[in-house]
């Protein structure tokens, strides 16, 4: 039996059941990730699995070169653009022997089987059968990007866009279908990131023109937000996502927000206390504005990032040199979201931790402002990055069932992106129904109620997500 085989990570007969006969056929909504529009609207046609899965100009996966990097692989390989695709994809198969209990290695062998119908192990031994075998299906329609995505059940994708952006490959798209919903989701950090004056009077200039105004103030700055959040309202946008050390709630005034905002336009570097204040009445303004257009907010909370200053500097940001933070999130949390519950501006919420200290932190802050308006309002989110595991989505998934009700819970995401990133929809599912079927087994959960977990499953993988967000 081949290593990716039908019960692959199911360890028990429930497990085998509720994912065989409720999870594995329903289909994807994926709510938060980070494909690129324009390759998806012009239909991208990969010119080998180097592209499609390593390196692709300023984009790539950083998941796969910081782990190259460590077994001892050199930037000319990744990022420097100086070895050839195959000589690329070699070092990449040198490297798999080495992740053994790595999420990549069953990552990997899983994108081979369900995209390339690929079920050898990849290795220094097999690497140039499987890279000439994918370069050769690439080659072919059934592989071009829309493709992928369809092959693998996508009802929904979310991208993620700037305020600035224009949508038009969204528009492209929408007139054009494929038989997938690419709808925008709003990404507004540059818009809050006051630390570096210059950079942030450049994005301005930048959002004013999209806005169709001047940006002079913190005034005109929610102005110039509210049309863009309009723009992208009426593009189909249902939610909304934040990248966040921490979450933000302290006091302030807007007479000091305005004070701050006029001296960074004048080149003034904030300091920590202002930029607090800043983040804190932004982070709150924005929150208002979805809670206003109905739409759902995501908090992605924990992240530290471009630690290597001089990688930073050679190759810029999301390239892999983040890492987990360790900031305390809960007061500030709790803080920020009670003062939109007080005024019934908060939306509908997701949560989600870097740390996995903050587990069970978030998945209280979430419960502790769920109102009874909806089923399931309020959301710990997903495992998410560094914690997008086997170990991490079975903490979260019970921090979830202690403490929440996972049979509400809006399920997976890929964060990815990849077109082929379709798998860890699987892997999640199958981590999730053997948790479930382990329970069954062993007494905790009544076999009399079987029924009802297949609901569950059904549930977590596709409807909850369906009519949470409304798409």
């Amino acid at each position: 039996m081949s290593f990716i085989n039908p019960d692959f990570m199911l360890t028990n007969d429930a497990a085998r059941e509720l994912y065989h006969d409720s999870a594995e056929n329903m289909p994807i909504i994926d709510y938060h990730c980070h494909l690129v529009p324009q390759q998806i609207a012009e239909n991208i046609q990969f010119r080998d699995i180097t592209q499609l899965w390593l390196v692709d100009g300023h984009y790539g996966d950083h998941y796969k070169w910081r782990q190259m990097r460590g077994n001892g692989v050199s930037e000319e390989y990744l990022t420097g653009g100086s070895k050839s695709s195959w000589e690329t994809f070699e070092k990449w198969a040198a490297t798999m022997p080495y992740l053994m209990r790595n999420p990549l290695y069953h990552w990997t062998q899983l994108e081979l089987a369900r995209v390339f119908g690929i079920y050898k192990i990849l290795k220094p031994e097999t690497a140039r059968e499987i890279y000439e075998e994918c370069n050769e299906k690439l080659a072919s329609p059934e592989f071009r990007g829309q493709a992928l995505i369809r092959k693998f059940g996508v009802e929904t994708v979310c991208t993620t866009d700037d305020p600035a952006d224009d949508l038009r490959w969204h528009k492209m798209i929408a007139e054009n279908p494929f038989g997938t919903k690419v709808l925008p989701a709003w990404r507004p950090d540059k818009a809050m990131a006051i630390e570096d004056p210059q950079s942030y009077k450049s994005y301005l200039n930048k959002l004013g023109e999209a806005a169709d105004m001047e940006i002079r103030s913190y005034n005109e700055l929610m102005e110039a937000l509210s049309k863009r959040h309009k723009f992208f309202d009426s593009m189909g946008c249902k939610l909304s996502d934040h990248g966040l050390e921490t979450f933000y709630a302290s006091d302030y005034t807007y007479s000091e927000i305005e004070r701050i905002f006029a001296n960074v336009l004048n080149g003034k570097q904030p300091n920590a206390e202002d930029l607090d204040k800043f983040r804190s009445a932004f982070l709150h303004d924005a929150a208002v504005m979805d809670a206003e257009a109905g739409w759902a907010q995501q908090f992605h909370v924990g992240a530290i990032r471009n630690n290597n200053s001089k990688m930073f500097g050679l190759i810029g940001p999301d390239t892999g040199y983040d890492a987990i933070h360790d900031l305390p999130v809960a007061a500030a949390g709790h803080k920020f979201l009670d003062s939109l519950a007080r005024k019934d501006k908060l939306a509908k919420t997701i949560l989600y931790c870097l740390n996995p200290k903050d587990n069970e932190v978030l998945a209280t802050m979430a419960y502790t402002f769920n109102d009874g308006t909806c089923p399931g309002k309020m959301q710990f989110g997903a495992a998410w990055w560094f914690l997008d595991q086997e170990d991490g989505m079975r903490k979260q998934l019970n921090a979830l069932s202690s403490l929440g009700l996972l049979s509400r819970f809006v399920g997976m995401l890929t964060d990815s992106r990849s077109f082929i990133s379709y798998p860890r929809h699987e892997y999640f599912r199958r981590i999730l129904c053997d948790v479930l079927g382990k329970e069954i087994e062993d007494g905790k959960l009544p076999h009399s109620e079987l029924p009802q977990i297949h609901t569950m499953v059904k549930d977590i993988c596709y409807n909850n997500a369906k009519n949470y967000f409304n798409f």
